[in-house]
């Protein structure tokens, strides 16, 4: 979503570029050409290859051949917040609580423009779907944790991520139509959970519920998911509801007694 906010006269553009590069790769574009960099991130194909010389110079870019890719160096960027903030032992002892005693798999996510972006996840599962990584980005409306993100926002700010966004079918059964999305946001918003039913990906039915600061705003999202077939949305919120609930309390209080750690989620 694009950031309306004025930037700041130190605001350094180079950096911006090169991030948004670093940004543009994804699991559907693990390797690119020039132009097609310089397509998906906005740039004048001179402006990313400067960016792309610097990242390769600094090793987070590689290239074979005249296609770009990214090396395991960037994986340092992530550690550095993994770790700072703490959140294996702020999250981890919680997704295990949940997954021993329902099986299946358990995240956390924060809201991040369109996408939801996972900060936290265990799980049992080995099945091929949809990555459930630390650092995997999903589009929010095709998300039981983006509706829950969604429905935490200010009523003005989801207007605005409403009309901004464009709505993707990731499956036959993804919400694409904007008023549909409107209702199932305000349902969320209304009763404090959402559930969803093979939206991201076939064979993925999942619980969310929100975890809040210390203001009451919705700073991230937990879940609880496993197989459409082998479990339904109902059954979730009937057996599952009231543990994660519990869980995203506990999740709360920690923040409460550590308010960086808040801070650096719920940014």
């Amino acid at each position: 979503m694009t950031d309306e906010v004025e930037r700041p006269s130190e605001f350094v553009e180079a950096l911006a570029k090169g991030l948004a590069v670093l940004e543009s790769f994804d699991a559907n574009h693990n390797e690119m050409t020039l132009s097609e960099i310089a397509r998906r991130v906005d740039l004048s194909p001179a402006a990313a290859r400067r960016s792309l010389i610097t990242l390769s110079h600094l090793g987070y870019v590689g290239q074979t051949n005249k296609r770009f890719h990214l090396r395991p160096k960037v994986m340092s960027l992530g550690s550095a917040f993994y770790f700072s903030a703490h959140i294996d032992e702020m999250l981890q002892h919680e997704l295990r609580h949940i997954v021993e005693t329902f099986g299946d798999a358990s995240s956390v996510a924060t809201l991040d423009g369109f996408d939801v972006i996972y900060i936290a996840h265990f799980s049992t599962q080995r099945a091929r779907r949809a990555s459930a990584v630390v650092g995997a980005r999903y589009p929010a409306h095709a998300t039981s944790m983006g509706r829950v993100l969604l429905a935490g926002m200010e009523p003005d700010k989801f207007e605005t991520w409403l009309a901004e966004m464009t709505p993707v079918a990731l499956t036959s059964k993804t919400v694409i139509d904007k008023e549909a999305l409107r209702d199932a946001i305000e349902k969320v918003r209304e009763q404090a959970w959402s559930t969803t039913v093979d939206q991201l990906d076939y064979g993925i039915t999942a619980l969310s519920v929100p975890i809040r600061g210390s203001s009451g705003r919705t700073i991230a999202a937990l879940n609880s998911s496993g197989y459409s077939g082998m479990v339904t949305a109902d059954q979730l919120v009937e057996e599952r509801l009231q543990e994660l609930r519990l869980a995203a309390s506990r999740i709360s209080q920690s923040l409460y007694k550590n308010p960086i750690f808040e801070a650096i989620i719920g940014a």
